[in-house]
């Protein structure tokens, strides 16, 4: 999957099943405090990732995940298409 699709996807669920405000989503944008995102959302979260995107997320893994673009960076890896450089 392309960096833009997983971005849109993203994007989408945020919005539409998570109910973040589309002006806040940017990829610098920390997911607690600029999107407003608790220990409930990331459940819903972790549910519509695997969902959408057929893996399974390991919450060690999301640790030093502070960003939105830093959480497309780890979808992005377990999809199977790394970021460049990475």
């Amino acid at each position: 999957m392309k960096r833009a699709e997983i971005e849109e996807t993203v994007r989408t669920f945020l919005i539409e099943e998570i109910e973040v405000d589309e002006e806040t989503i940017r990829p610098e944008a920390r997911l607690k405090d600029d999107l407003g995102i608790d220990s409930l959302d990331f459940v819903d979260i972790v549910v519509i990732v695997e969902r959408n995107f057929g893996f399974k997320i390991k919450p060690e893994e999301l640790s030093d995940v502070q960003t939105l673009g830093q959480f497309c960076d780890y979808i992005e890896s377990k999809t199977g298409e790394a970021p460049a450089g990475k």
